[in-house]
């Protein structure tokens, strides 16, 4: 084999070492990259399905239905109003039970939106087409917990002319809404230490003049749903299911004036 063609060779065997290499460097990346998303997406707040065991009764109430993307409908007879909740992020949704069971009992239709990887900001646009399957709810209002109110005050930005009011709870809005004729509730916990209160106050001026703010004295930031304590909340001085039934009292109270 002649000199020139041996250098060729041993070149050409080079570039194929260095190319196996990068190949397997990145697979290596890919694999720790799939890994490290995998571990987040599992590490979520869990619905506490034991706790909820004689909180959610019987539900002759209310009629309820699983659509097939998971999304529960919790509808009383003779239904007028309806709300459609975008659950808090990193939280199962199924955890909200407790609230819109205790909404409906109050006469509202509760939609609770299972979001994919438990994360609003996925499917922002969650709440299309629910108002065109039910044309005998009169009236819609539209909210969430923490991430899961953000991204519903998000969607409510581009379709204000569908909604009365928009509820948040541990939550606030960071798209501008203040110079829209719409109603806004705003709920948190005195013993909250998840929601950031510098952005809450920060972001008060998204919201019109007019909006409502209820604090639930001794309520803290989990308990607007039934999936135990969250890392850095405050220590709440009520129960879970006081904070539950003070919630639903204050939605209530609020969409019926």
């Amino acid at each position: 084999m002649k000199k020139e063609e041996k250098i060729i060779e041993k070149q050409t065997n080079n570039k194929k070492k260095r190319i196996i290499k990068a190949l397997i460097a990145i697979f290596i990346v890919f694999t720790l990259l799939f890994g490290a998303c995998a571990i987040y997406v599992n590490d979520y707040y869990r619905a506490d399905m034991d706790a909820m065991v004689g909180v959610v009764q019987s539900k002759e109430r209310y009629e309820s239905q699983t659509l097939e993307d998971g999304t529960d409908i919790f509808k009383p007879e003779n239904a007028k109003v309806g709300f459609i909740f975008y659950p808090g992020g990193k939280v199962e949704y199924t955890s909200y039970i407790p609230l819109m069971d205790a909404l409906a009992r109050k006469g509202i239709m509760c939609v609770l939106l299972k979001m994919p990887l438990n994360l609003a900001v996925l499917d922002v646009d969650g709440a299309e087409g629910i108002q065109e399957m039910y044309p005998e709810i009169e009236s819609w209002y539209i909210g969430g917990h923490s991430l899961g109110g953000s991204m519903a005050a998000s969607y409510l930005s581009e379709n204000i002319s569908e909604y009365e009011g928009l509820i948040l709870l541990g939550s606030y809005s960071t798209t501008d809404l203040s110079n829209e004729r719409i109603r806004i509730l705003s709920v948190y916990g005195s013993e909250d230490k998840v929601m950031n209160k510098e952005k809450y106050d920060e972001y008060k001026i998204n919201l019109p003049e007019s909006f409502s703010e209820e604090i639930i004295d001794g309520g803290c930031h989990a308990y607007f749903g039934m999936y135990g304590e969250q890392d850095g909340d405050g220590t709440p001085t009520i129960t879970n299911v006081e904070q539950i039934q003070k919630t639903a009292e204050i939605i209530n109270i609020f969409i019926k004036k």
